[in-house]
C-alpha cells in the first residue's frame, strides 16, 4: 500500500485537527488593501516569513474571503502586525462588521494599503503568485517596503484565546547565547 492509498483512506476530524493546530502560538495579523479607494481588510493568523531573496511573504485566506478577493483586483496588500494591547482591532477585523475600518485610524502605505495606527510592525507586499491550498490560497507576496522595529511586544494567540508574552520573558534566555555560539560554529552542511 502507497502512502498516497493509505493518506486518502485516513478520515481527519476537523475539530480535532483545529484543536491541535491550535497548539500552535502564532502572532496575529491584519492584511489590507484599498480597493477603489475603500479600505478593506481581515484579521490573519496563518502568515509567515518566506524567503529573503528576493525579499517574499505569504499568507492563506479563505477562497470566500471577500477580503481577499479586493486583494486579487488590487494586487497590493500590507501586512499588520498587531501590538499586544490590540485585541479589539483584531476583533472587529474577525468580525463579519461592514465597516471593519470604522473607528480604526490609519494612514496609507508607499503602495496605498491601510497602515493600522500602533500596529507593531507592517509589512507592504505586491501578490507575486497565488497557489492552491485545499479550502484556502496560498498568497506570496514580494515586500516593497516595511515598518522601524518597535520595541513593544505582539499579541498571540493560542489554544483558541489571545496571549502575550510575559513582561519578564522578554530578556533574552540564557541558553540563547550558546545556541547563537553553536550556530556560528556550525556549517550549513550540518542542517537538512
Amino acid at each position: 500500500m502507497s502512502s498516497d492509498d493509505t493518506a486518502a483512506g485516513v478520515h481527519v476530524d476537523p475539530r480535532q485537527f483545529r484543536t491541535v493546530l491550535g497548539q500552535f502560538c502564532t502572532g496575529v495579523t491584519i492584511i489590507t488593501t484599498r480597493d477603489d479607494g475603500v479600505p478593506v481588510g481581515f484579521a490573519c493568523q496563518s502568515f509567515a516569513a518566506l524567503s529573503l531573496d528576493p525579499p517574499l511573504v505569504l499568507f492563506c485566506p479563505t477562497k470566500e474571503s471577500r477580503s481577499w478577493a479586493a486583494i486579487e483586483r488590487t494586487g497590493r496588500f500590507c501586512v499588520n502586525v498587531l501590538a499586544e494591547d490590540q485585541q479589539a482591532v483584531c476583533a472587529r477585523f474577525g468580525s463579519r462588521e461592514p465597516d471593519k475600518f470604522a473607528g480604526i485610524g490609519w494612514t496609507p502605505s508607499p503602495l496605498g494599503s491601510p497602515i493600522i495606527d500602533e500596529s507593531l510592525a507592517h509589512i507592504d507586499c505586491t501578490v507575486e503568485t497565488v497557489h492552491d491550498g485545499g479550502d484556502h490560497y496560498v498568497v506570496f507576496g514580494r515586500v516593497s517596503s516595511m515598518s522601524e522595529v518597535r520595541t513593544e511586544r505582539p499579541l498571540l494567540f493560542y489554544r483558541g484565546q489571545y496571549t502575550a508574552i510575559e513582561p519578564e520573558k522578554t530578556v533574552p534566555a540564557p541558553w540563547r547565547d550558546d545556541l547563537e555560539a553553536f550556530l556560528t560554529a556550525t556549517t550549513e552542511d550540518t542542517w537538512l
